[in-house]
């Protein structure tokens, strides 16, 4: 399928290929940290599928569940996750894209969730909790 979308700000555009079948919610700490919420949405893209404009900022972080590093792209000025990889030379990069910045993020239905064991409680009972579509 093909991908594309942006940061809020529109200085980074991504584009791209990505099986959606592949999409996943994961509910780890570090995720739960890195959106400000409750787990994060992400579809994996192969790095010869995958295209940006833009030049992101990046932090190396260490997972805090699984000890690995991963690098963190957002955009600089408006903060917008953009994706992750694994660092390293000679390695075929795959990006971890969040669906959030994705024009196509009603099509990617996720079909598995990871980390559950960190996964708020409150999580598996959201059709409990009224829905209102504007403030009042």
């Amino acid at each position: 399928m093909r991908i594309d979308g942006g940061c809020s700000c529109g200085a980074i555009t991504i584009e791209g290929e990505a099986d959606p079948e592949r999409t996943q919610i994961c509910h780890c700490t570090d995720c739960q940290r890195g959106t400000g919420t409750a787990f994060r949405v992400s579809i994996p893209v192969p790095g010869d599928k995958f295209k940006m404009t833009g030049q992101p900022a990046v932090y190396l972080k260490t997972s805090a569940d699984s000890g690995k590093p991963r690098l963190q792209a957002f955009c600089g000025r408006c903060g917008s996750p953009i994706y992750s990889t694994t660092p390293g030379d000679g390695v075929q990069p795959s990006y971890t894209v969040r669906v959030g910045i994705l024009r196509q993020r009603d099509q990617l239905v996720p079909r598995r969730q990871q980390w559950w064991r960190s996964a708020r409680s409150w999580v598996s009972s959201l059709d409990a909790v009224p829905k209102v579509e504007k403030q009042a």
